[in-house]
């Protein structure tokens, strides 16, 4: 995501691991960069889960990103797309989901209905987000 609205949205049955990450940063990340208007003029942004931060991970994003944003372990989320998880999640409970194909339907949906406005706030929330973060050295902030 972006201020601009979102990418792709990929949906997996099972468990994550490094393999299945990788693949969707292989098959994804250009494609949606593109879509956003960035080609290679972004910043990529995740969080320090091990499956992020794998060897073979961070050997591909650093020759198939332009530049990255390094958090340090043990960080608090700064990661905005996370609050976007949270518009999702009240979203989805307008569904009347009964199983799992409706489910992903609906967030295929919800994640194809996001407005660029919501992206842009989410965005331009950061700066105050990373000062919150500094001022409380660490510790939890509002956000």
């Amino acid at each position: 995501m972006n201020a601009a609205g979102t990418g792709n949205l990929v949906l997996i049955d099972g468990i994550m691991d490094q393999d299945v990450y990788l693949n969707i940063l292989k098959d994804n990340l250009d494609h949606s960069a593109r879509k956003l208007g960035l080609d290679r003029r972004f910043i990529f942004q995740q969080d320090n889960d091990p499956k992020h931060s794998a060897r073979r991970v961070k050997e591909w994003l650093l020759y198939n990103t332009p530049k990255q944003l390094h958090t340090p372990p043990q960080s608090p989320d700064t990661n905005p797309i996370e609050h976007l998880w949270d518009e999702i999640k009240r979203c989805l409970q307008k569904h009347n989901i009964k199983n799992k194909t409706e489910l992903k339907n609906a967030k295929l949906l919800e994640w194809n209905s996001i407005r660029s406005d919501v992206t842009e706030k989410l965005i331009n929330s950061m700066q105050k987000r990373i000062f919150a973060i500094h001022k409380a050295k660490g510790d939890p902030t509002t956000y």
